[in-house]
């Protein structure tokens, strides 16, 4: 159902009539004791929300809204917990700050970095990757064990060279020479087949 009244004020319903009109809505869907509620509310709720600061296109259309929903929701309606008028203004005020969290929510940038999905990686690059990741394994068990275990330490556990030191009981100079003398021979031994950076 469309509601397009002009909202001009019309003369006042007191409580009881607007009590037996919304009564007429719920009920029966009785148009004309709408078109009264319509002609009575609509102006007053527009003037509340534009004394709200509520400019005033947005407020005619809060109003309409605040009808639409007098109309969808009037067997709803419980004259023992409040008035028609409060009734009709809470739905209004209600209608305004759900409007004001819309407008200050951001809005999203669809080509915003962040909200891209991850590229996948080619069937190429997943390929070499796992190449390089089977010479690297295996040029790691052609080291003898102490040299394994150092570059294991260092570089897969993330451990500080004199962390390590401590840990296998070694002086700091032995950990480091170790190191070195490791990393010197995976280099040669992946320049070997091919792939020459450890």
């Amino acid at each position: 159902m469309s509601f397009h009244s002009p909202m001009t004020e019309a003369p006042p319903l007191d409580p009881p009539l607007q009590a037996s009109l919304i009564r007429a809505v719920a009920e029966n869907r009785d148009k004309a004791a709408f078109g009264r509620l319509f002609r009575h509310f609509a102006p007053r709720v527009k003037a509340y929300l534009l004394r709200l600061g509520t400019e005033s296109a947005a407020a005619e259309e809060l109003a309409q809204e605040t009808m639409v929903v007098l109309w969808r929701k009037a067997a709803t309606f419980d004259p023992a917990q409040a008035s028609v008028g409060t009734w009709v203004f809470t739905i209004a005020r209600n209608k305004r700050i759900d409007r004001l969290r819309r407008l200050q929510r951001p809005t999203l940038d669809p080509e915003d970095p962040l909200l891209q999905p991850e590229s996948r990686p080619d069937a190429d690059w997943l390929f070499y990757g796992a190449q390089r990741e089977e010479r690297l394994r295996r040029a790691l068990k052609s080291l003898p064990e102490e040299q394994a275990e150092v570059i294991r330490l260092a570089y897969f556990e993330e451990k500080a060279h004199a962390a390590i030191a401590s840990e296998i009981d070694l002086p700091l100079g032995t950990v480091k020479s170790r190191l070195r003398l490791a990393l010197t021979r995976l280099r040669r031994t992946l320049a070997a087949e091919g792939m020459d950076q450890a």
